[in-house]
């Protein structure tokens, strides 16, 4: 007899699911400058090793991205938390670059398989009549919890507690333990057999008279993920060595604002027509851009605490305008599909630039990479602008959905 949990705890251990996606992607960010100074690396190696991820997860969504619905959202959340619990653990372990890249790509791996799973559980597990609202918020407060959670925590031991290179990846595995112990407690899916001999890999599709939108709404969503390669991949090394703080709880802290805000804003950005959000997204990233190019060039932390909130609240805006335009012009059967798309496009973008900017580090300085990621985000950020304002001054009575 398979004991069950409630849907209230159901509710809480999805969520958990959902909070471990962004923990398990920044749970190394705190670490990056100990690597690079102990094994002498270089950015490319370190951004090399970030990129892992989002390319990992880009070929789990195009390979597995129809998997749960084979085999149930329960088991393939399942097999996502262990694989990112197998690859916390190799991070906790690491001796080598190598170890470290199959870390990556095992977590990329279990967000992958994951992520899409935990979300729609939420709306499964919500017991009111207002389940998706419910749902929404939920996934974003976790989303944010788990990011701040990463960097605080990741920052907090990398400073203080013993063996600062593998505690925070300990303590991470032994959380996904746990949570792999309620996942395995959560009701079974009837209508799922649970077996993956019909599953079928299948790429997301995108109709033809949808393209437009669709491509405007993951234009907009790329524009947003790119805060994460500048954030994520190379923010703990800006606060070290050009912001030049050397407490790595204060940058984990400044780095946290980054997700404390775009939760906090995420939250009040359903109140907005898409196209204002993404509008307003696209000038805070501006603003945001323009105080980490201070920062870096005047070594200034309050710059650099300004840059991580407006970029926070730029990602939020620019996030939800996206996705809230597919919500708008797709109908419910080809949703999820668009949806997979754009984060398909978002996270393959995101790998690619950290690439290029760890790449730039490496042949030049830190410093360039910073600011010519800057100045590309600005530029992306004023086609964003362009294209949300320019069919509206061309047709001010049409809907508010650009390039429909």
């Amino acid at each position: 007899m398979h004991f069950a949990l409630s849907s209230k705890a159901g509710f809480r251990v999805a969520a958990g699911v959902v909070a471990h996606t962004l923990w398990t992607s920044a749970a190394p960010a705190m670490v990056y400058p100990l690597y690079a100074g102990r094994w002498h690396l270089t950015p490319s190696v370190t951004t090399g090793i970030f990129a892992v991820y989002p390319v990992t997860v880009v070929a789990v969504l195009v390979l597995f991205g129809n998997l749960s619905d084979q085999v149930g959202r329960r088991l393939a959340m399942l097999y996502g938390v262990a694989a990112s619990a197998a690859g916390v653990l190799l991070f906790a372990l690491a001796n080598n670059v190598v170890m470290l890249l199959a870390g990556r790509a095992l977590m990329g791996i279990g967000v992958g398989l994951s992520a899409g799973p935990s979300a729609a559980a939420l709306v499964d597990f919500a017991e009111d009549g207002a389940g998706v609202v419910k749902a929404g918020a939920a996934t974003l407060a976790s989303q944010a919890a788990g990011l701040a959670a990463a960097l605080l925590v990741g920052g907090a031991l990398v400073q203080y507690a013993p063996a600062p290179m593998r505690l925070s990846f300990w303590l991470l595995f032994a959380l996904l333990l746990m949570l792999l112990a309620g996942i395995f407690l959560l009701p079974r899916q009837a209508s799922n057999p649970g077996s993956v001999s019909g599953w079928r890999p299948a790429l997301p599709r995108v109709p033809p008279g949808l393209r437009k939108p669709f491509g405007f709404a993951a234009f907009t969503v790329m524009t947003a993920y790119f805060h994460g390669v500048l954030i994520a991949s190379l923010g703990s090394q800006v606060a070290r060595d050009l912001v030049r703080s050397d407490n790595a709880l204060v940058n984990g802290a400044a780095l946290a604002l980054f997700a404390i805000t775009l939760g906090v804003v995420g939250l009040l950005a359903r109140r907005l027509r898409p196209d204002i959000a993404i509008a307003m997204g696209a000038v805070a990233s501006l603003a945001g851009m323009a105080f980490l190019a201070f920062a870096v060039l005047a070594h200034s932390l309050t710059s650099f605490l300004a840059a991580t909130v407006a970029s926070g609240m730029g990602y939020a805006w620019m996030v939800y305008g996206g996705l809230a335009m597919i919500n708008a012009v797709a109908s419910q059967a080809v949703r999820g599909g668009m949806t997979s798309a754009v984060f398909l496009l978002a996270y393959l973008f995101t790998g690619l630039a950290a690439l290029g900017l760890g790449h730039l580090a490496t042949i030049a300085t830190l410093g360039l990479a910073i600011l010519t990621g800057a100045g590309l985000m600005a530029g992306l950020c004023v086609v964003v602008v362009v294209l949300t304002v320019l069919p509206r001054r061309m047709s001010p009575g049409r809907p508010n959905i650009p390039l429909s």
